[in-house]
């Protein structure tokens, strides 16, 4: 039986309290809520690193307790207050502190603001939306901005790091479709006929990139899609072309970067940050509308696995253990 807007509805939630912090599921009143103007029904979420973080009980994420992470969602809209949406329209929400600020993805019901909502794409679901989730809209807008600087097919080859994981799978598949000689960095070299169906031409270790001390490497890459951080795209900025791009959207090797001014004032290397929590509106759009386009359903199915909301406390050590490849889609409803 489909539920009333009224009815309880199914959370997991973060506690703290003197036994430590925890992941419990609840049974919550709409009450329990915050205040918002539209009310959805989530149907799917996804997990990602920030959301392991924040189930496994590490500091940092969640900013109050009792709390519902999960920081992706997609569903359909049961009210809004502010005439954006009607009800039944499906929507996306990725960012604007959800699932860190305030409650997240990881419940039957959310109550968000309706100016962070992204009206689904024609001719897509909900299921497919959290399979690109905040990795993929990530990986679209470093995409975006390679070229945006300039970066084409015909400029030689583009580097992605941390290529196995959420961020860099999606790059690697989103490059190769967009026709790009795509290298890939990892440290799992199990991973390496998987990350070659996604479209990656070249596969170099982990260490490759942090081995690159110099100032001024050896130039390679046209541009480069970073979601490692620290000595690996430093490296990564010393081996880029003359008028090359980075685009720097992680730091899950660490949040440092020894390197020097020598690569952007010698070799006029762009630096460009990759925001995708507070991305404008507009370009929120434009990335879910070309996801859409290069990055069907069918092109997923072999880089997500779907599992219950049960699963999620069991599955966030996992990401954080680096045992998760590719996207993790969430039932939630």
């Amino acid at each position: 039986m489909t539920q009333d807007a009224s009815e309880p509805f199914r959370a997991l939630r973060m506690v703290k309290d003197e036994a430590g912090i925890r992941a419990e599921f609840q049974t919550l009143p709409l009450s329990a809520l915050p205040d918002a103007d539209t009310l959805v029904r989530v149907q799917y979420s996804s997990l990602n690193y920030k959301d392991g973080l924040a189930v496994a009980g590490k500091p940092g994420v969640l900013r109050s307790y009792p709390m519902t992470p999960g920081i992706d969602l997609a569903g359909t809209v049961m009210s809004c207050e502010s005439g954006r949406f009607e009800p039944g329209d499906a929507v996306i929400l990725t960012g604007w502190g959800v699932g860190e600020r305030t409650d997240g993805g990881y419940a039957e019901r959310a109550r968000v603001r309706s100016e962070w909502l992204v009206a689904l794409p024609p001719g897509s679901t909900a299921q497919w939306a959290m399979s690109v989730g905040t990795a993929g809209f990530t990986a679209m807008l470093a995409v975006m901005a390679l070229e945006d600087h300039g970066v084409t097919p015909e400029g030689g080859e583009v580097l992605v790091t941390g290529a196995a994981g959420g961020v860099g799978s999606t790059a690697v598949a989103l490059l190769a479709a967009a026709g790009f000689n795509v290298t890939a960095s990892t440290g799992r070299p199990a991973e390496a006929d998987y990350l070659r169906s996604l479209g990656a031409a070249t596969i170099i270790g982990r260490e490759d990139l942090p081995a690159l001390k110099r100032p001024l490497e050896k130039e390679r890459w046209a541009g480069v899609i970073d979601s490692v951080g620290g000595s690996t795209l430093a490296g990564a900025i010393a081996s880029t072309r003359t008028h090359g791009a980075v685009a720097a959207c992680g730091l899950a090797g660490g949040s440092d970067l020894p390197t020097s001014v020598f690569p952007f004032i010698l070799r006029g290397v762009t630096l460009a940050g990759i925001d995708s929590v507070t991305c404008p509106m507009p370009r929120r759009r434009a990335a879910w509308d070309r996801l859409a386009r290069d990055l069907p359903a069918e092109r997923l199915s072999d880089v997500t696995q779907l599992h219950p909301l049960a699963d999620v406390p069991a599955l966030a050590q996992q990401i954080l253990a680096g045992q998760v490849r590719g996207r993790v889609v969430i039932e939630v409803g």
